[in-house]
């Protein structure tokens, strides 16, 4: 019988511990050998000894962190799995995990992760939202035409039965070398948490809300999958050279009819842009 991987992922995820603790540089200033017997009081003589640095605080490199960290431990528990296969996405592709296999109902499934921080009330308390707003999809390319299989992609948008999203919310530690304190890992569909703004004033981003509840429940500003991508993909998102490069090189491989149902999808986003 069939898993339903949202509800798999949850479980699996709530297992989860970030225990990167910090980064390891070789000169240190200690005697040898060094003898730890635990775990802890390893990190503690590494520490001391002036072997661990701490992580990166900036928003970007953590969260770098973090998704590698949480990509390896989906991989791991799925490879733990009979009939269920994953792979790892490129660096700036999409999905980060692609699922497979008769586990999860046989097709194909995208997984992608995604890391924010806490925002941080005046007071020094952390408050109820995110630092920043969440980057669910890039607008123009593989979003807007889920038919194309766009570089840095395994298939099509299209092609995957679902797509799931591994959010990492966290609590930014400036003392400790690990960085990361009350990190929650939260699963949900993409439209259930998404937004009508984008998630940068410079890119092409569609955002996700920024209410740390709202996120935990799936309490987005759509009601339906249907509404959110009738939304989205009217959006008036702008394609650059490069990506207008690709896009035409793609149109060029597919079929008159594809071509044409590409270009009315166009059409129909400047005749009705929400």
């Amino acid at each position: 019988m069939a898993v339903d991987l949202e509800e798999w992922l949850r479980t699996r995820c709530s297992g989860y511990e970030f225990d990167i603790k910090g980064v390891f540089r070789r000169a240190g200033s200690h005697e040898w050998p060094v003898v730890a017997h635990t775990a802890e009081a390893l990190e503690t003589s590494l520490a001391e000894g002036g072997h661990l640095l701490p992580l990166p605080k900036e928003p970007a490199a953590l969260a770098n962190v973090l998704e590698v960290s949480i990509v390896d431990f989906v991989l791991a528990a799925v490879a733990e799995e009979d009939g269920a296969e994953g792979q790892r996405g490129t660096e700036r592709g999409y999905p980060d995990i692609e699922i497979s296999g008769s586990k999860f109902g046989g097709g194909f499934h995208a997984v992608d992760v995604k890391v924010a921080r806490r925002k941080i009330n005046k007071n020094g308390a952390p408050s109820g939202q995110t630092q920043s707003r969440i980057t669910l999809y890039t607008g123009n390319t593989y979003f807007r035409y889920p038919t194309l299989k766009w570089p840095g992609t395994f298939r099509p948008f299209n092609e995957y039965k679902s797509h799931l999203d591994i959010i990492g919310i966290y609590t930014l530690d400036e003392q400790s070398a690990a960085r990361v304190v009350d990190l929650e890992l939260i699963v949900q569909p993409p439209w259930k948490i998404a937004s009508k703004k984008r998630s940068s004033t410079t890119r092409e981003y569609l955002g996700a809300v920024m209410g740390i509840t709202d996120l935990r429940e799936g309490r987005g500003e759509f009601d339906t999958p249907e509404e959110f991508y009738t939304y989205w993909r009217k959006y008036k998102f702008k394609i650059g050279d490069v990506v207008q490069k690709q896009l035409d090189k793609l149109l060029q491989a597919h079929d008159p009819a594809t071509q044409l149902t590409l270009m009315n999808v166009d059409r129909a986003s400047e005749d009705d842009h929400p």
